[in-house]
């Protein structure tokens, strides 16, 4: 009797077989590749580009992303933010589903403090309905913007902020699940539509915050290694050592977001890295915009200030030619132990996103043909 047999005869029976803790959400290594490799992306808007240009630059890669191997394709949402398209996760979710077919697509993250749990339950429970066994809820608690904004947001939400979390998380699970106790204000509500194989939830996070309460609830951590590399080792370590086993997952599983850049060398990979760079030193000075052109990367005239704050950023940069950059990438992994990476690439141009990608895919041993 063969397997599809005998789960017939049990589904027959009525003996379906539960699956195991942690089956949608564990990735699997491709090809040669030693690890799961998945991409977070922002819809990156460079300097001379335009949001739809870097929207179908997205749906592109996304495409390419399936076929080269990458596991995951999570968007980010971020607001007031010339140089990133990806405002409403959900939204465009919707769209890369529909160009896609096997990839998971998820969120990386929803900034659960600007919503009302309902509407995430919702979003998500349609993205679900539309892309079955897909979709992945990555969740943060920042605002993912400036707090003038976040209070434009949140209007209508009373006073809930990044120190409820804990509680809006525990309202959203209950909305996703539909078991909101008796006598609770919102037992009759419904989440529709609602499917039976709901979203994974992960949680996000660049401190120890959330990586303490995704492991004391049992749920996947995502960590920003790629903006908060110091406290990269410290949080993994709090996740694994709060971890209990829940419904949702047996042991930890914990993954990291790094910025990677492939190119034919070093040099090459660095002056494409530098746009980047760029582009993070003005928004942490307060003044985001489009991301620069290289040409402009290196002409800019960086104060001894602004140098140093670029090379502190150069140096949790995995970069080089791609069997530099597969070398990187894994001795990464190696030393925080994660179950998988998530890279990431906020460079000037859709084409040297795209062969970036593409190298890092062939050398980290990713099955290709996209």
């Amino acid at each position: 009797m063969t397997t599809e047999d005998q789960q017939d005869q049990q589904d027959q029976q009525g003996q379906r077989t539960a699956p195991e803790p942690g089956a949608a959400i564990r990735g699997t290594a491709r090809g040669s590749a030693p690890a799961p490799l998945s991409i977070l992306d922002l819809a990156t808007v460079g300097v001379g580009h335009t949001p739809s240009e870097a929207l179908a630059a997205t749906t592109e890669l996304a495409r390419r992303a399936e076929g080269w191997g990458f596991h995951r394709f999570w968007v980010a949402e971020h607001h007031g933010m010339p140089g990133v398209a990806s405002s409403n996760p959900a939204v465009l979710l919707a769209h890369l589903g529909a160009n896609t077919s096997t990839i998971r697509l998820g969120s990386g993250g929803v900034m659960l403090p600007n919503h009302a749990p309902l509407t995430i339950a919702e979003q998500f429970g349609l993205l679900e309905a539309l892309h079955p066994g897909r979709i992945d809820l990555g969740l943060g608690r920042a605002p993912g913007t400036d707090q003038a904004t976040a209070r434009a947001l949140r209007r209508g939400l009373g006073g809930e902020g990044a120190d409820d979390f804990p509680q809006q998380l525990a309202e959203l699970t209950h909305f996703l699940d539909g078991d909101f106790p008796d006598g609770h204000p919102y037992a009759r509500l419904t989440a529709v539509p609602r499917s039976e194989d709901r979203p994974p939830v992960w949680l996000l996070g660049s401190s120890g915050f959330s990586a303490q309460l995704a492991g004391r609830l049992g749920l996947p951590f995502a960590f920003a290694h790629h903006f908060s590399a110091a406290n990269t080792l410290p949080a993994l370590d709090l996740y694994r050592s709060s971890f209990r086993p829940s419904a949702v997952l047996s042991e930890p599983y914990a993954l990291i977001g790094v910025t990677a850049v492939a190119a034919g060398d070093e040099a090459e990979a660095r002056r494409l890295a530098r746009s980047a760079a760029l582009g993070m030193l003005r928004l942490r000075r307060g003044t985001p915009g489009p991301i620069p052109t290289p040409q402009e990367a290196e002409e800019y005239p960086y104060s001894p200030v602004e140098a140093d704050f670029v090379d502190h950023w150069f140096e949790n940069v995995v970069l080089g030619s791609p069997g530099e950059v597969a070398d990187g990438l894994e001795a990464l992994r190696k030393r925080t132990g994660v179950d998988e990476l998530m890279v990431t690439s906020h460079i000037h141009g859709h084409e040297a996103r795209l062969r970036s990608y593409g190298l890092i895919a062939e050398a980290y041993g990713l099955t290709t043909g996209g």
